[in-house]
């Protein structure tokens, strides 16, 4: 079930205002922001004490979202993501500095995925581009897979929830280097 206009018109706001919202995902609930903006990250960050070293992820509804980072790939290289999108592989592609370093993590690739879970895919749409999405739980603790736990895990400090259910996957995405196939989250 999508959320309602008024749900995700809600979480599109939160998240213009530099806000930090929930949401179910493939296989776990997880938290999103606005990419460019330097402060929503750093409040992500801070509230999963996450360094930002690691990087984070960019969600997207397609590959037209972000077809800036698809930019300088071959044609096989665009045909692997082609082939596992929408879908829950998130490939590690280089960012040639078109992300910012909060985003990127000091890494030269970036993580994207193109979401076929349907409320994911909706936000996208909505907000216009791509988010932020990671697992929606402090660092060293076990990925929410129910809206109370999220509740549990940041009290008050979510701007927004969108409710639904985990799109059926058993565990986090796959995250693997596209140059080099390197699994590096199975």
């Amino acid at each position: 079930m999508l959320p309602s206009d008024l749900q995700l018109r809600t979480a599109v706001r939160a998240l213009a205002e530099g806000g930090m919202i929930a949401c179910p995902t493939e296989a776990v609930w997880g938290l999103s922001c606005d990419p460019d903006n330097p402060d929503a990250v750093a409040r992500l960050l801070h509230l999963k004490q996450r360094p930002v070293e690691k990087g984070l992820i960019l969600v997207a509804a397609g590959m037209e979202q972000i077809a800036g980072l698809l930019e300088g790939l071959t044609e096989a290289q665009r045909s692997k993501l082609a082939l596992s999108w929408p879908g829950p592989s998130t490939w590690l592609v280089p960012h040639h500095d078109r992300v910012p370093p909060w985003i990127h993590g000091g890494h030269s690739k970036v993580a994207v995925r193109v979401s076929a879970h349907k409320i994911v895919a909706a936000l996208c749409r909505a907000w216009g581009g791509p988010l932020v999405s990671t697992s929606a739980n402090p660092a060293g603790s076990r990925p929410a897979t129910a809206q109370f736990q999220v509740q549990r895990y940041f009290r008050g400090q979510l701007d927004a929830v969108l409710p639904g259910a985990l799109g059926g996957a058993s565990r986090p995405t796959v995250i693997r280097d596209l140059l080099t196939d390197q699994v590096l989250r199975s």
